[in-house]
């Protein structure tokens, strides 16, 4: 069976696909779950994702388990046999393991008929554009209205055989951040003729980190981090374009708004001062991952018996569109030990592949378990 379920990761680690443009994923899993018995299954897709219901001997109520399955535009740099076979494109965050662990649990229910309603959900677009909010706001999820929600993420740091959470705050706030700057170029020996946008996003990016460092209550954390910048042609022109983009990340929702609210302040006085344009896209949000005691509490008592290890989490700074889930439905989020020496959206990402077979045992406990 293990060997069953690697074979599974590696087809599907070779078809890495962004969001929305999941369409030889999605044929994979409904052919695979199209193979499974049926007497207890209704499938239905949603754009290039799918909704599984299994229905419960009893159904007093009904669970939710949702895996992600979109890809990230990264070019592997592996050695494995079974890499990507899309150019630029890469499993790099660990969505083959959570569609297999997903698969795993799936076929065990559909074999062995659980006693609640079991709704497996297989989203697109979890790094961007967000596939959660638009999935939340279909009849197909009303029709089934879970009861709680959960879902798993690998974690390269934990070894293999441990998992971990905590009740509250998991993971963060986060928007990605597009500004453009608009100005005039011109030759570099006549500076005083030109608009400079260099000069402009500069001192943006120098701005921004005041944001941080003097415009919040520093018990308050948030994060802005400018992660790429363009601009220019050639050595001896002042540039007339610049972009920058980046990210910014929140504990707190409104400190979001805060945090945006202060871009925008800087980017007018930039205007001012630099005699420019600018505009800004804040891209894909994702609302915070906090989780429900009652169902951390829950999950733990469900791994009692078995060798998985439970670990309380930190907090992170990290991002996840399944926070929009947690906002509409109670439930959880955990940690999946992986033991990789590289970490996630890294082009060189090698989890362990043992840890698949505790994934699939985590979700099958919890979805069995009773408050």
């Amino acid at each position: 069976m293990a060997q069953d379920w690697i074979k599974v990761r590696r087809d599907l680690h070779q078809i890495p696909e962004i969001g929305f443009q999941e369409f030889k994923t999605q044929a994979y899993l409904l052919d695979f779950i199209k193979s499974l018995p049926q007497e207890f299954l209704t499938i239905e897709s949603w754009r290039t994702g799918l909704f599984v219901f299994v229905e419960g001997r009893v159904g007093d109520e009904t669970v939710a388990y949702r895996t992600d399955i979109d890809g990230l535009p990264i070019t592997e740099e592996t050695s494995f046999d079974f890499h990507s076979q899309h150019d630029g494109y890469m499993h790099a965050c660990g969505h083959d393991f959570h569609m297999t662990i997903a698969l795993g649990a799936l076929e065990h229910f559909s074999i062995n008929q659980p006693e609640d309603h079991v709704l497996f959900i297989f989203q697109p677009a979890e790094e961007g554009p967000g596939g959660a909010q638009p999935m939340l706001a279909s009849e197909a999820i009303k029709q089934y209205q879970p009861d709680w929600i959960f879902a798993l993420h690998i974690d390269p740091k934990l070894s293999v055989g441990t998992v971990s959470s905590k009740p509250g705050l998991l993971f963060a706030n986060t928007s990605e951040l597009f500004i453009d700057f608009k100005g005039k170029g011109g030759h570099a020996a006549y500076p005083h003729e030109t608009k400079d946008m260099i000069m402009a996003a500069s001192t943006f990016n120098l701005q921004s980190q005041q944001l941080v460092s003097r415009m919040r209550d520093p018990l308050n954390p948030a994060v802005v981090t400018i992660g790429k910048m363009e601009a220019g042609t050639v050595q001896n022109i002042i540039a007339e374009n610049a972009r920058v983009e980046g990210t910014i990340r929140t504990i707190k929702p409104e400190t979001m708004d805060t945090v945006k609210s202060g871009i925008e302040r800087i980017l007018s006085g930039i205007e001012t001062r630099f005699d420019c344009t600018t505009s800004v896209d804040y891209g894909a949000n994702y609302y915070m991952v906090h989780n429900d005691e009652r169902f951390v509490e829950r999950f733990k008592r469900a791994l009692n018996g078995s060798s998985i290890q439970y670990k309380e989490a930190p907090e992170a700074m990290t991002g996840e569109d399944f926070g929009y889930f947690l906002k509409e439905i109670p439930g959880f989020m955990f940690w999946l030990g992986v033991d990789s020496p590289y970490g996630l959206h890294n082009s060189k990402l090698n989890p362990n592949e043992e840890a698949i077979e505790v994934g699939i045992e985590a979700v099958i406990r919890t979805i069995k378990s009773h408050s």
